[in-house]
């Protein structure tokens, strides 16, 4: 294996500065990207969406939990299989405590083709709590659908990466958000994830 050089501490500090300046670089880009992210057009949904989910059916309005925003993961998971997409079950996996998400009036839900028995079956197997529904009677993946693909999710698994793909973002004082959107300082709204309110 060849690895890197060993090097002084005068110039592995150097070469460390001159990473980190490129990391910021791409730590505003991605800022400037949510921000792009909250200006796109909006498109009204006037179908009658119905999902099955553990406790019966469920409108897309349903999914929502009296929130105002919606993170729906298109889960890979077809009538014809018997276990999930093995990429999206690495995803899931990896989401955190949804409390965090519900502090900034944001949802996240799982939706996949296979039928409510299927999904709950392999839910159980996984040991997964996330809101899981089916939406086996309906045409809605085919209808929308937000395809990263090519490594897409990769950018997701965090709170904070999860509310900037959401209309109003992290609701936070130093976002470029459009007039009137909801904001407060950074870190004031964090919490351990029982001690908000509707945890």
């Amino acid at each position: 294996m060849d690895l890197p050089p060993v090097v002084s501490q005068t110039e592995w500090q150097a070469a460390r500065e001159a990473l980190l300046a490129k990391e910021k670089e791409a730590t505003r880009a991605r800022d400037a990207l949510a921000a792009e992210r909250r200006r796109l057009p909006r498109v009204r949904i006037d179908k009658d969406y119905v999902f099955d989910g553990p406790g019966g059916k469920a409108s897309l309005l349903d999914l929502f939990e009296g929130r105002r925003q919606l993170l729906l993961y298109h889960f890979m998971f077809g009538p014809n299989q018997d276990v999930g997409c093995d990429g999206c079950s690495m995803f899931v996996d990896q989401i955190g405590h949804l409390a965090h998400l519900h502090a900034r009036d944001a949802s996240f839900a799982l939706v996949s083709r296979a039928p409510i028995a299927k999904i709950e079956a392999y839910r159980k197997r996984m040991g997964w709590t996330i809101p899981w529904y089916s939406s086996f009677e309906s045409d809605f993946n085919v209808d929308w659908t937000y395809f990263t693909t090519s490594r897409g999710v990769e950018a997701l698994g965090s709170v904070w990466t999860f509310l900037d793909l959401t209309p109003l973002g992290r609701q936070e004082s130093w976002e470029d958000s459009p007039a009137g959107y909801p904001q407060t300082k950074p870190y004031e709204w964090w919490r351990r994830h029982d001690e908000y309110e509707d945890a």
